[in-house]
């Protein structure tokens, strides 16, 4: 048996052994939450966002759904409330300040706050064999940025509790600084987003202004950048080291202060994002996401996660 075979052994064994676990209900102890606690998860009108809301609201939350698409967000709203799920719809740009700011006021105002952020919303064009850079710019503003700005814009709303507040970014092993494939061939540039002690929001932003300008003057092939999805990788790259970044500013919160902020892989999904071309299903691919944003005795920050297991960044 060839290492691929192997790989992908080892990769099913695990997956069965998830849905195996997603079986066994929550016991009294473990449930922290309760019909009051409020998770936002962005992107949410499809594919692994879609999912995360409803196995969120099948635990009992409430979960307020949020798209770009209004349309489409209230279409897939209105389905998970007629399987009796409480699920809100709330319209959401997160590349767009005044929408962003617009989902805040209109969050405290009715709901006082969150307890869990899920950071789903995000772009890929490049399916297959493609590796276009054309649209980096748009990846890397909604993947990272909207991220970022999302972020940043509801931690002042995230509630106090003995648990802590939990923020769960969907990211990607393609972004991983020292994966045995598809890493950043820039040494230098490897070694700084690595020391987590000073990794700054400057050298992220000023990593991806490098790539973008190489992007524009045609010479980010020898840039040393990942040579799968480009674009994408590059953008869920700077999600983790952001993610990271975050953790250690967010250590230092005093204990019922606490707010938990991780990020995970899906893995290759089934879903519009990779032309359903994937070898996970959306319930797999949603489900360390609900994992992390549920854990009850939760002592993980700044760790990058796939199949409920941390992995290296």
């Amino acid at each position: 048996m060839g290492k691929k075979e192997k790989a992908k052994e080892r990769r099913e064994k695990r997956l069965q052994e998830i849905r195996l676990l997603r079986t066994i209900p929550y016991s009294d102890q473990q449930r922290w939450w309760s019909k009051e606690t409020v998770a936002v998860v962005t992107g949410g009108n499809r594919g692994i966002g879609f999912e995360i809301c409803r196995q969120l609201a099948a635990h009992g939350l409430t979960v307020i759904l949020t798209s770009r698409d209004a349309t489409v967000g209230v279409e897939s709203v209105t389905a998970l409330q007629e399987g009796g799920l409480n699920v809100i719809y709330h319209q959401l740009d997160v590349v767009n300040n005044s929408s962003i700011n617009q989902f805040v006021e209109w969050l405290q105002e009715n709901y006082g706050g969150l307890d869990i952020l899920v950071n789903n919303a995000g772009v890929n064009f490049n399916l297959g064999s493609d590796n276009s850079v054309e649209n980096a710019r748009k990846v890397i503003e909604t993947n990272y940025y909207g991220t970022k700005s999302m972020t940043e814009a509801i931690i002042p709303l995230m509630k106090s509790s003995l648990v802590g507040a939990r923020i769960v970014n969907v990211s990607s092993r393609l972004g991983r600084l020292n994966g045995r494939r598809n890493r950043i061939g820039n040494v230098a540039v490897r070694e700084k987003l690595s020391d987590v002690e000073s990794l700054s929001e400057e050298l992220i932003d000023s990593t991806l202004s490098t790539f973008l300008q190489q992007v524009e003057d045609g010479t980010w092939t020898t840039g040393g950048w990942p040579q799968v999805y480009t674009d994408y990788s590059v953008s869920k790259l700077a999600v983790n080291a952001y993610t990271r970044f975050m953790a250690r500013k967010l250590s230092e919160r005093s204990e019922g202060q606490k707010i938990y902020i991780n990020c995970y892989c899906p893995g290759w999904v089934k879903t519009a994002l990779t032309s359903y071309a994937g070898n996970n299903t959306v319930e797999e691919g949603a489900d360390t996401g609900v994992w992390l944003a549920l854990l009850s005795d939760q002592t993980f920050i700044g760790k990058l996660f796939a199949e409920r297991r941390e992995i290296n960044f």
